[in-house]
């Protein structure tokens, strides 16, 4: 099964709630203003469908379950149009399993003043219709995101924008299905994790196969299908001379060829979307994937090293929810600081994972030695990441939920690095070096992440809303004090919520 990255696939319900107080001629205007709201919604990423008119408990109930039952719907626009009682609503709230974004609108712009007479008031009741529905869904603690304002207004269509792409990213999540090769990282804490608590609350399925699993997936690539690809690597990349056909290296590059082959198989066959490996468990491959997990990424899988589950579905997830968007997303990691004062920055990369989907520049394709893994030395992309706005983002076992710190950061030029032949990124964390660093001890982050350059901070608030899980986010209006109160109210907060 070869892996859908597009938003395509997807629709959400636009439903529109009302009544039969207000007689046939009142609904038939409800339904022609309500389609043209779902119509003024029409160039967001995923397709908005509009949905009759609910005007009774019944119709409310088996909508939900009709929704819960449609892979393809991955979540419910509702408006009140009218006033909709709000008890016709809880069964069908109880009943629906898709996330819900509570859109409070109206057909109209401004007033037309001079006109309105009981009849427009009649019709245009969403001012104390939405309140009732949005009391009845505190009331039942429902999860939503609320929306103010005309879809006219590009701040109101950005902020669906936003919930939809989280919900795409919730979907994937829910379908995920993560093969590891290998267990983790020998005495690491931080990749770790509870990974039935995670099918549960995220719906991901982790599984382990051994790594000659692996290895005989590649052994079937042919030579055919070897040379194929690598014609690919040299009209993508820049290919080191020692690598070319003919060249004393070119081996490795149709050993890295065979592996990407390999892998991908191994991958589509199990209908995988996310993947791990580890240095300390390499059987009889030639080479840690490098090359390979670079280029599944940009492709749309998740990836984590050394065994990193969670951050494989955060690759996953923001691969997803930035469908279409310019940047991508990547395994990171947070490797060594330039602490001059007033400039510090953060360099991240990894041995070789990291996915060239965050540069615009053409990468180059080079072969260098590997001091751990006991293996031959590995093919990789080296480049860095394109400077302007970035996000990253670790997931940690709270042994009693999971836990989503985010960072707002600004990726930068970077000094030239001669030397290093990785993939990597030069970044400034928000508010600053010391705020951000402190704060991101304090809540035991993860040292892998995620970087996403596609999406923003609130993808990732309402993909966290949707998803019940923890989000502790640091940026421009951090500071270390608020986010040390924060961290103990989170920690009452979870532990009340989950019950006794």
């Amino acid at each position: 099964m070869t892996l859908t990255t597009s938003l395509d696939q997807y629709t959400v319900w636009f439903v529109t709630g009302s009544q039969n107080l207000y007689g046939e001629e009142t609904l038939r205007q409800v339904a022609e203003q309500s389609q043209a709201v779902a119509a003024g919604l029409a160039g967001l990423p995923v397709k908005v469908e509009w949905m009759p008119v609910l005007k009774d408990a019944d119709s409310i109930r088996r909508l939900a379950l009709d929704a819960n039952a449609d892979d393809s719907v991955i979540g419910v626009i509702a408006w009140m149009h009218t006033f909709s009682p709000a008890k016709m609503w809880i069964s069908g709230l109880d009943a629906l399993r898709k996330p819900l974004l509570h859109l409070h609108t109206q057909a109209n712009v401004e007033l037309p003043w001079a006109d309105i007479d009981f009849d427009f008031m009649n019709l245009n009741q969403a001012a104390h219709g939405d309140r009732e529905f949005g009391y009845i869904q505190t009331r039942l603690g429902v999860s939503r995101k609320t929306v103010v304002g005309h879809v006219s207004n590009p701040a109101v269509v950005q902020q669906i924008d936003d919930w939809q792409r989280a919900a795409a990213g919730w979907q994937a999540a829910r379908t995920l299905k993560l093969a590891r090769f290998g267990d983790n990282m020998r005495y690491v804490a931080v990749t770790e994790g509870d990974k039935t608590e995670a099918e549960l609350a995220f719906g991901v399925q982790v599984n382990t196969w051994g790594v000659n699993d692996l290895v005989e997936a590649v052994e079937q690539a042919s030579d055919a299908e070897v040379d194929a690809l690598v014609r690919v690597y040299l009209d993508e990349y820049d290919v080191a001379p020692e690598l070319l056909p003919g060249a004393e290296r070119h081996q490795s590059l149709r050993d890295g060829a065979a592996i990407e082959l390999g892998l991908r198989s191994f991958l589509e066959a199990g209908g995988f979307g996310a993947f791990t490996t580890t240095f300390e468990d390499l059987g009889a491959l030639k080479q840690l994937p490098g090359l390979a997990v670079q280029r599944l990424m940009a492709e749309g899988y998740g990836f984590g090293a050394e065994g990193d589950w969670k951050t494989a579905i955060l690759v996953r997830v923001a691969n997803v929810m930035g469908a279409g968007l310019p940047g991508g997303a990547s395994l990171m990691e947070d490797y060594t600081y330039d602490l001059a004062p007033g400039d510090e920055k953060i360099l991240g990369a990894h041995m070789l994972e990291v996915s060239p989907s965050l540069t615009t520049e053409r990468p180059r394709l080079e072969v260098h030695p590997l001091g751990i893994g006991g293996k031959e030395d590995p093919v990789r992309l080296v480049f860095t990441a394109d400077p302007g706005p970035a996000l990253v983002v670790a997931m940690s076992d709270m042994r009693d939920r999971f836990r989503l710190v985010a960072n707002v950061v600004e990726n930068v030029t970077s000094p030239d690095l001669p030397n290093l032949p990785v993939g990597r990124a030069v970044w400034k964390p928000a508010p600053d070096f010391a705020t951000s660093a402190a704060c991101w001890l304090a809540a035991g982050a993860a040292h892998h992440t995620v970087m996403t350059t596609a999406v923003g901070i609130e993808v990732f608030r309402d993909f966290a809303e949707i998803a019940k899980t923890e989000l502790l986010v640091i940026d421009d209006d951090t500071t270390t004090r608020s986010f040390q109160r924060e961290l103990r109210w989170n920690q009452a907060y979870y532990r009340l919520a989950q019950g006794f």
